[in-house]
């Protein structure tokens, strides 16, 4: 399985820089090494000197680079899609319908680039993830939790609906009648099961920090840095682990920030590149130890003993986060980012007692 490594930051700071850099050295210590690319310009190929591609090549011992192409990607998992539908239903209505036909939708590229690195996952030691644009990459890694808790919830809303009590009697054997599959047998449930037993392997990896670890990057430039924070709070919301902040000071600030960088990702290791560190090798020898990165800050902690709840949020207070508890589950809003946290036995179905916000932490109580 594969350590996923990606890198925050305001654009133009220097993230693909430091993540070709980072797989460069990852590559010369011996680790099988994917550097994938979620930028579709050349500006990849010209930073390495090559030209890549929609398939992992080898650019450098034990270290491959993927440029991915969500056409590509897509045309190849509608085929996927295909042979599972001629598994599964008697007549398949999608084979008339060509992968070389699709357009890209919205939201695509990062279902297609999170299907890709599922896929490699077993193939290499670590893949270094590589985007334009760092909300798009949160939105990415937050995919799993968030289509598991639209199958879990619209699954039960349907289930406790008028509609669904009316139609459950009717569905087995219209079913049946469709697909290659009884309901009343064990194999119906065997994809819904693959499914989610997917999705709560995405959900694991991305909330393990010896698994998948994210590092802010920033310059002293004050809108790097407040942009490099607001990241950091809103990766605690998708479950992604910072490992600690990594200062580019080859460009020019074009603000000065009154705080400091201790204060302003306190707890947070900083390491700061040499100045002047334009060579590769010389970035890629400054660069922290990314296996070092399971002491970060954990996203969420439930202490059941307590009856308690701890979000860490950073670079939000209190006016910014919002609690709410409609359903079963409780619902947090930070930013641009909404998390539903599932409750474990003991605590579910309890009513939130009481909130409070201290040191960046959201602190509910049952």
């Amino acid at each position: 399985m594969a350590f996923l490594l990606t890198f925050l930051g305001k654009g133009g700071v220097g993230c693909t820089t430091i993540a070709i850099a980072a797989a460069r050295r990852l590559a010369s210590q011996g680790k099988r090494v994917l550097l994938a690319s979620q930028d579709a310009s050349p500006a990849l190929g010209l930073m390495l000197g090559v030209t890549t591609g929609p398939d992992p090549m080898t650019i450098a011992p034990n270290l491959q680079v993927v440029q991915l192409q969500t056409t590509v990607l897509l045309e190849r998992a509608w085929e996927d899609l295909k042979t599972l539908e001629s598994k599964y239903l008697r007549t398949p209505f999608f084979k008339n319908v060509y992968g070389q036909e699709l357009g890209v939708l919205a939201g695509m590229d990062s279902a297609m680039a999170l299907n890709a690195i599922r896929q490699w996952d077993s193939a290499y030691d670590v893949i270094v993830y590589d985007s334009p644009s760092s909300p798009e990459i949160l939105r990415m890694l937050g995919m799993p939790e968030i289509v598991s808790w639209y199958i879990r919830r619209f699954r039960q809303v349907f289930i406790d609906s008028d509609l669904g009590k009316t139609l459950s009697p009717f569905i087995p054997p219209m079913v049946a009648a469709v697909m290659n599959i009884n309901l009343l047998a064990d194999n119906f449930a065997q994809p819904t099961a693959d499914m989610n037993g997917l999705l709560d392997q995405g959900i694991q990896k991305l909330s393990d920090p010896n698994q998948t670890i994210a590092y802010l990057v920033t310059t002293s430039d004050s809108f790097s840095i407040a942009t490099a924070q607001y990241l950091w709070g809103s990766a605690q919301q998708v479950g992604l682990n910072v490992g600690g902040v990594i200062v580019n000071p080859m460009l020019n600030p074009t603000g000065t920030s009154d705080i400091s960088l201790d204060d302003a990702f306190n707890p947070l290791t900083i390491t700061t590149l040499p100045h002047g560190a334009e060579n590769r090798d010389t970035i890629a020898a400054s660069l922290p130890d990314f296996t070092q990165s399971s002491n970060a800050p954990r996203p969420v902690t439930i202490d059941k003993a307590a009856r308690t709840v701890t979000l860490f949020l950073p670079s939000f207070d209190k006016k910014q986060v919002k609690l709410t508890q409609y359903g079963p589950e409780i619902t947090i809003e930070a930013g641009d980012q909404r998390r539903n946290v599932f409750l474990p036995a003991g605590l579910s179905g309890l009513p939130v007692a009481g909130a409070k916000f201290q040191d960046g932490c959201l602190i509910i109580s049952f």
